[in-house]
């Protein structure tokens, strides 16, 4: 399950993290692009099975899903492509390239100190 690893990979960097704050961690913060194969509940059930036990138990989760980016060939003008309207928001053409998906980042921990 590509969750799983994902949570296993956070739980090891959110670990470190408060341990060289000497802290407990409270939330974090990831993002990825909207087509990076996540699934929020599946994480989230995951992140919370294997931090059972540990430091990060209890850690809340908040994942943000970026928009598909598209770069239009007729006016260079970089845009959230809407998949029900993808034209260009600038001039309105339908010839674009799509940018590639932001991969999943650790934006933030948020750790309390006792």
């Amino acid at each position: 399950m590509h969750e799983t690893m994902v949570a296993q990979n956070l739980l090891a960097a959110i670990s470190r993290e408060a341990a060289k704050h000497n802290a407990k961690p409270v939330a974090a913060r990831i993002s990825c692009g909207t087509l990076y194969a996540v699934n929020d509940e599946l994480l989230r059930f995951a992140f919370e099975a294997i931090a059972r036990d540990t430091p990060c138990e209890g850690v809340r989760l908040e994942i943000e899903h970026k928009r598909v980016q598209g770069r239009c060939r007729s006016c260079n003008e970089t845009f959230d492509v809407e998949l029900s309207d993808p034209r260009c928001r600038a001039c309105a053409a339908e010839d674009f390239e799509l940018l590639p998906d932001p991969p999943l980042v650790l934006e933030q921990i948020e750790l309390r100190t006792e």
